[in-house]
């Protein structure tokens, strides 16, 4: 994360509105079923009007794109066919439509880069033990968050891709890899984690600053500092869910491979 300086004001903020989201997170995850489809589906809107914002698209086909994801959200509640195979294909038809109606590639990626990330945290939740293994996958992508970012602050050096994000730095991607090996050795160790899954979690943590950077990318060609303004101290609602865009699908892939028996 960030290696730049953050007033005692924004931290603070930053501070209440992410315990506020994690709490959030946590009531929706124990809920399962139709209470984190909801959350999931909430944030993907959210998610999908900033996306439609960075990459310039009008109004009419910014509509069109919502319309098109609402689709496949449906079809993944628990009402519906839940997160299997026909709603994900329905991701990419959805996507494909996008694409042919508007003529915009990066309208229609933004169908994918919310659709998929929302079908897995649904994947991985709807398992035997996916309330264990659903809590560490965003949990990963929290502490990968917070250790990235004080070890950024506190040692600098440096710059990890500063012409995408010129505050991050190598310090901070360490820290992060770090925080997320702690963390997953402590839900294996007190929640029964599967060990490789504990132990590929600085991988993950990886994973989450690629997620990071990608966004950040997007963020400078479109000339703007944060994908919303949503979430005070914070931003929009992608810049808070960038890591898990990436670490969701990536996690629901191991599960699904069979890392975990």
């Amino acid at each position: 994360m960030s290696g730049g300086r953050t007033s005692g004001g924004e931290l603070g903020r930053r501070t209440v509105v992410g315990v506020a989201l994690i709490a959030v997170a946590l009531l929706a995850l124990y809920g399962g079923g139709w209470a984190l489809w909801l959350l999931g589906a909430i944030a993907g809107m959210a998610m999908l009007i900033e996306w439609a914002a960075l990459a310039g698209a009008s109004r009419a086909h910014r509509q069109l794109a919502l319309y098109a994801l609402v689709v496949p959200l449906a079809i993944m509640s628990p009402w519906a066919a839940g997160p299997d195979g026909f709603a994900l294909g329905l991701v990419g038809a959805a996507a494909v439509f996008v694409a042919g109606v508007t003529r915009s590639s990066r309208l229609a990626l933004g169908i994918a880069y919310v659709g998929v990330p929302i079908f897995a945290l649904l994947f991985i939740r709807a398992l035997p033990a996916g309330l264990l293994l659903a809590f560490w996958t965003l949990a990963l992508v929290w502490a990968t968050d917070i250790g990235a970012y004080f070890a950024g602050r506190a040692i600098g050096g440096p710059k990890l891709l500063p012409a995408v994000s010129p505050s991050k730095t190598w310090a901070g991607l360490i820290g992060g890899m770090a925080a997320a090996l702690a963390t997953g050795l402590a839900f294996h160790q007190w929640g029964g984690l599967d060990l490789g899954l504990a132990l590929a979690s600085p991988i993950l943590a990886v994973l989450a600053q690629i997620g990071d950077l990608y966004e950040s990318a997007l963020k400078r060609v479109a000339g703007v500092k944060d994908s919303g303004t949503l979430l005070p101290g914070h931003g929009g609602v992608m810049d808070r869910l960038d890591g898990v865009v990436t670490v969701a699908p990536a996690v629901a892939l191991l599960l699904a491979a069979g890392v975990v028996q």
